[in-house]
């Protein structure tokens, strides 16, 4: 540690040993540096402050109707991206700063100086920012402040607005080519259909389910032709133990009321009835041409034809019975020519037979036309697949293109919705705080600050001056520096006696340094004064 204190002693003695050259260094550092200093331009800081409002009364209201953006992440973005070189471009030429740069080498310096010189921080408090730039020239600083709140305005409703643009304009191509495709797949399902018209699938029918489906008719026919065919032969057995007449006189026979036409109603009549309404009903189904309804219809009108039969019937059997009833009124009370009477249940019975003969005939008609179809269905068993399976094919195309469609309309409709919602300019709101302004005192250079610094740099040269000296040129200022610069043993020091004229001489040098010195300190405190003072030097 002694030894260490020793060596800074030592230090400290060469340096007072060359203190003038440190001295004088100082102040040649200083004077120079204060004058660079003052001659320094004066620079004028414009600023302004800019809130930006995100939140919308709007955005919850639209959510899930239109498309919503995140606010804070597009801020975010255009404050990393504002000093980017089309930015700056536009913020020149705002500020016409433009028409200083007269070629390209110029332009850049320019733009690489706006981008070092404008300022942009966040204020403290969310989506609150203060916008700065500093120029010697307070109006020029105010122009382009002006001019970047101008540019970080316009591009961040621009960028929003011109995004969607872009979205609707996308959509649009999409929707006319799903569209131009819409219309291809429905001409050729149109063609498809017209080609194969006989062999169409019905509504949710497959072929296996419509050949399954006719075989069930067919079978079902071939159970109702059997029955019916059961009930003629028993009407045939029956009618074969019946006597067609009996009786003397005249009898009612086998009509009921008188008709509306005068006709007298007849059994079957009741079987037309049913066949009529059955008819009605088909039709509300079928059209004319359905195979069931034109069977039906000629049931009917076999049967009306078998009525007009019996009807004549009915009348000969009534005059029949009238001539008898007139003979034997002639005749008194003797036997005249015996009446033969129709027997009603003989007349009944054929009635019925005539009813299921008839409906015997429709059911041979229907299974003709049901095994018809089966066998058709059964020929076509390699043809109607295929076309069903193209028919698929092409529905399924005809789909997707059509959920496509309606999805991209949809994403049209809520990017619309996005675009007028952003036209209210409800969703982003700017409020400028503070204006651009520049205060009427310059804001740097920080001249205070510099003096100081000269100063210390003076000093701290000349300090390193004088001990760059005295490791130059060495001299031993004790016996302990002898002996270690040496090795030899010191046995003692003789101490230098001045006179005293040198003496009186040293100390007018010592007055002498610490007059010098103290000057360069109280011009060091005049100058922070003044510029305290705000006074302006000539220079």
């Amino acid at each position: 540690m002694q030894e260490i204190i020793g060596q800074l002693l030592d230090y400290l003695r060469g340096i007072w040993r060359n203190r003038w050259y440190a001295l004088v260094c100082a102040w040649i550092i200083c004077l120079i540096g204060w004058v660079v200093v003052y001659r320094m331009p004066d620079q004028y800081q414009a600023s302004a402050r800019v809130f930006v409002d995100t939140q919308s009364v709007l955005r919850p209201l639209l959510q899930g109707l239109a498309v919503t953006v995140n606010p804070d992440a597009q801020i975010g973005l255009m404050t990393r991206t504002l000093l980017s070189r089309p930015n700056l471009e536009k913020i020149a030429r705002n500020a016409d700063l433009d028409i200083r740069a007269q070629d390209n080498e110029a332009l850049d310096d320019l733009l690489n100086g706006l981008q070092k010189r404008i300022g942009l921080a966040s204020a403290g408090r969310e989506n609150l920012y203060t916008i700065t730039f500093t120029d010697r020239d307070p109006q020029v600083a105010k122009k382009v402040v002006q001019a970047v709140v101008t540019v970080f305005v316009e591009n961040l409703l621009g960028e929003t607005r011109q995004d969607t643009d872009t979205a609707q304009r996308f959509l649009e191509k999409q929707i006319a080519e799903y569209e131009g495709r819409l219309t291809e797949a429905e001409n050729r399902l149109k063609e498809f259909r017209i080609k194969n018209v006989g062999m169409m699938p019905s509504e949710g029918e497959t072929y296996y389910t419509r050949l399954q489906q006719a075989g069930t008719d067919l079978d079902n026919v071939k159970l109702e032709l059997n029955q019916a065919e059961s009930r003629r032969n028993s009407l045939l057995m029956q009618i074969g133990g019946e006597e067609p007449t009996f009786g003397i006189g005249p009898q009612p026979g086998i009509a009921g009321p008188a008709g509306p036409a005068g006709d007298p109603s007849l059994p079957i009549d009741g079987r037309i009835q049913s066949l009529e309404q059955k008819l009605d009903e088909l039709l509300l189904k079928y059209t004319e041409r359905h195979p069931d309804v034109g069977i039906l219809k000629q049931t009917i009108a076999d049967l009306r034809q078998q009525r007009e039969q019996e009807l004549e019937q009915y009348r000969a059997s009534m005059a029949a019975s009238a001539a008898a009833s007139a003979a034997s009124s002639g005749a008194g009370l003797g036997f005249g020519p015996v009446g033969v009477d129709a027997n009603p249940v003989y007349q009944q019975l054929k009635v019925a037979l005539a009813q299921e003969e008839a409906n015997v005939a429709s059911l041979q008609a229907r299974l003709a036309e049901y095994e018809k179809r089966y066998k058709e269905l059964q020929d076509q068993v390699n043809t109607i697949p295929q076309v069903e399976a193209a028919l698929a094919a092409l529905n399924r195309d005809y789909d997707i293109n059509r959920k496509k469609y309606d999805e991209l309309v949809a994403r049209r409709e809520s990017a619309r919705l996005s675009q007028e919602a952003e036209q209210t300019n409800q969703d982003i709101r700017f409020r400028i705080i503070d204006p651009p302004r520049v205060p009427l005192d310059p804001t740097g250079p920080n001249r205070p600050v510099l003096i100081s610094g000269v100063l210390v740099g003076g000093l701290g040269v000349g300090g390193g001056i004088a001990f760059l000296l005295a490791q130059l040129l060495p001299t031993f200022d004790s016996r302990r520096s002898l002996l270690h610069a040496t090795q030899i043993p010191v046995f003692g020091s003789v101490s230098a006696v001045l006179s005293p004229s040198a003496a009186r001489r040293q100390r007018w040098m010592l007055l002498g340094y610490l007059a010098l010195g103290s000057g360069l300190l109280v011009l060091y405190g005049g100058l922070l004064v003044v510029e305290t003072m705000g006074f302006k030097l000539p220079v």
